[in-house]
């Protein structure tokens, strides 16, 4: 085994918190453009926050195989999906933030995994 779960679980917490970060920035950024972009951005960006929090939860939630392991990833995978689904149908649909920012703030967030996995330390 090359990683530790602690290592996992430090990487997965320090992506979560950059993407916090991340949504704060796009909302303050959207904020030139109005309250609803700004908070649409925001929402954006913390839903991939929430979705990357849960599928970190669910895969480092106990010990086991690796049978039991991948189990936790693929189902962490859907709980994640399940959360970023949901919270876009709840912006877009039900309080019909603009579109275009939380798209903008939700890319914005899944580039952090980018940087993260690129740079190491």
């Amino acid at each position: 085994m090359l990683n530790s779960l602690a290592s996992g679980r430090r990487l997965a917490l320090r992506i979560i918190v950059l993407q916090l970060i991340v949504a704060v920035l796009v909302g303050l950024v959207f904020l030139m453009q109005g309250l609803r972009e700004a908070l649409a951005a925001a929402a954006g960006a913390a839903i991939v926050a929430l979705g990357t929090a849960l599928l970190a939860a669910r895969t480092f939630s106990g010990l086991g195989g690796g049978g039991m392991t991948m189990g936790h990833v693929l189902s962490g995978m859907v709980l994640k999906w399940i959360a970023i689904g949901g919270g876009l149908v709840m912006i877009l649909g039900q309080y019909k933030l603009p579109p275009l920012a939380a798209l903008t703030g939700l890319v914005a967030a899944y580039a952090i995994n980018l940087l993260a996995f690129r740079f190491k330390g």
